[in-house]
């Protein structure tokens, strides 16, 4: 390696070795530092390629090719080529092998300025860093200025190191950066070995040429949302069927079973959780909640009245706590059956930000879907009112509005009308999702499964406007545009006139022109809001992310707005 360093040390010479103070070889010490500077900004270069191909996946394999790659560009190579460089020269001054050609030698005695003299003394005569840091005596330059340099110049080095991790790890999480900074730390610490003088000039070649690393690694880019959203294989799959074993090997029964035959013939096995919404038949609702002579709901007041119903505020007598009861008159039976299926969905979706469904009851009036109550404000009433929201309060939103519509998704659920009028903040601020888009009338100004779409033209998906089905990415598109209404107080493709020409720009995919400025979300926010939807970030994804800005913020995710807290016990 020794030879190596050497070819390095003659190669930076030729680069750029003028004869003009302070020496030839010394401007060459430090183009050999800006040469050694590349290795680490190769090794992000190379991660940020691999990541192109395994995203976010962090196996053994893809761990331990990380590890290696920043274990020899960022420990390895610098360590033996800055130590490899500082023995050549201290084989010059003591007149022993240098692996330097016969007239490269020769002109290590040359002389250039009053403070160097002979290079080959200069570069290798004097003593180490750890001398000269502690045992200062006999030194060339100011005890400050060595000083500064291997304190300065390293740490310099360092952040920029860590700013190439980084960003080779980017829209993923971040410690796999340790794999790069943490061995250009002991890198930095077995360098003090080095003769002073050519560890001066080889740090100060090395500093720059670590910033200008970044450029490269910046510009391969990061993965693409599709390449991180891409499940990772399942490892509990079913070993292979293996053939029955001859009858006479077959055990024999247990004599003593736990439970009768009956009670297990009784227990089906549960439906997967995306067939919930599918199921036929009525909702399962406890006694006396639908045709016991009468309704158990006692309404206190309407809350709003709209083209699909009236939502009333009432009381269950037999459980004696507050609910709301959206009553569709006179429904047809498409709009039945659809609410059906919904609530038997709905009714096992379990998050504390998600409005709960108790009930499917036939009230004297209509069909009543029978909800958690919620006492608060619209997210749209409270941007209006008070202005729009900061980052941290819009990142809260985000990512538990995010954690709600998983856990709906989960059960088979779409919500397929998030707006900002669909989010309601509650007295301490928390913020919940209501309003899952169960039945739409033609009248409401949306379309129903019968028609083109379901949502509100401000904040529909295009993919929707253009007629085809909701997706897990449409109601992540939504969620996006809410948070982008709540930042900028305005939808991310700005207001129409009239329905149909926000139903128009959202066919036609128009740009979202008023996104949020100078906000901390707005990268993110962009992805979100791509119109394709496979190209858009997962709600997991988007968690991930904001939960991290959170967390480097120095703020917590519970907090007002967004804050999961445990259900308050029914009034």
């Amino acid at each position: 390696m020794s030879d190596f360093a050497s070819a390095l040390l003659s190669f930076a010479h030729t680069l750029f070795g003028p004869g003009f103070c302070p020496g030839d070889w010394v401007w060459a010490t430090t183009t050999a530092g800006a040469l050694v500077a590349l290795f680490p900004a190769l090794g992000a270069l190379v991660v940020a390629l691999v990541r192109k191909g395994t995203g976010n996946r962090y196996d053994a394999t893809t761990l331990t090719v990380f590890g290696l790659i920043g274990v020899v560009s960022v420990l390895v190579l610098p360590w033996l080529l800055s130590n490899g460089i500082s023995e050549t020269f201290r084989a010059a001054a003591a007149g022993g092998h240098t692996g330097l050609s016969v007239s490269e030698t020769q002109t290590l005695n040359q002389d250039y300025c009053s403070f160097v003299g002979v290079q080959k003394t200069y570069l290798g005569g004097g003593s180490n860093i750890y001398e000269t840091l502690f045992y200062p005596h006999g030194i060339k330059l100011s005890y400050a200025l060595y000083l500064l340099a291997f304190t300065v110049l390293p740490l310099g080095s360092l952040l920029f190191v860590m700013l190439q991790a980084r960003t080779a790890f980017r829209r993923g999480p971040k410690w796999p950066s340790r794999f790069f900074w943490i061995p250009f730390v002991v890198m930095a610490l077995a360098s003090v070995g080095m003769t002073a003088n050519t560890a001066v000039h080889f740090w100060l070649g090395f500093l720059p040429f670590s910033v200008l690393g970044l450029i490269p690694v910046a510009l391969v880019g990061p993965p693409a949302w599709s390449v991180i959203n891409r499940p990772e294989p399942r490892r509990d799959e079913p070993p292979a069927a293996q053939p029955p074993p001859p009858r006479e090997q077959l055990p024999p029964p247990p004599v003593n079973k736990p439970y009768p035959a009956t009670a297990l013939a009784s227990a089906p096995e549960p439906p997967p959780p995306g067939a919930l919404a599918a199921m036929p038949g009525p909702v399962p609702l406890p006694p006396g909640s639908r045709g016991a002579g009468g309704s158990r709901y006692r309404r206190v007041r309407r809350l709003g009245h709209g083209g699909f119903g009236t939502v009333w505020e009432a009381v269950d007598t037999q459980l004696n706590r507050t609910v709301a009861l959206k009553i569709a008159h006179a429904p047809d039976r498409d709009t039945e059956e659809r609410m059906q299926r919904e609530a038997r969905a709905l009714a096992v979706v379990n998050h504390p930000n998600c409005v709960r469904v108790y009930d499917l009851a036939e009230e004297p009036d209509g069909l009543a879907l029978v909800m958690e109550y919620l006492e608060g404000r619209p997210l749209a009433e409270v941007v209006d009112g008070q202005g729009p929201l900061d980052d941290v309060a819009a990142g809260r939103l985000w990512a538990t509005m995010a954690g709600a519509l998983v856990a709906a998704h989960e059960k088979g659920v779409l919500h397929r009308d998030i707006k900002p009028s669909n989010v309601i903040l509650d007295p301490v601020g928390l913020a919940h999702l209501i309003d899952f888009g169960i039945a739409r009338s033609q009248g409401d100004s949306k379309m129903t499964a019968t028609g083109m779409m379901i949502g509100t033209p401000d904040f529909v998906a295009p993919e929707q406007a253009m007629g085809a089905p909701a997706s897990p990415a449409s109601d992540a598109w939504q969620l996006a545009a809410t948070v982008s209404y709540a930042l900028a107080g305005q939808p991310p493709r700005g207001t129409r006139e009239t329905p149909m020409a926000a139903l128009m720009a959202a066919a036609r995919a128009d740009p979202v022109s008023h996104l949020p400025r100078r906000s901390a979300h707005a990268r993110i926010l962009a992805a979100s809001l791509d119109p394709e939807p496979r190209r858009r970030p997962t709600l997991n994804s988007v968690r991930r992310e904001v939960e991290g800005w959170l967390s480097r913020a120095g703020k917590s995710p519970d907090g007002p707005v967004t804050q999961i807290v445990p259900r308050r016990s029914p009034r």
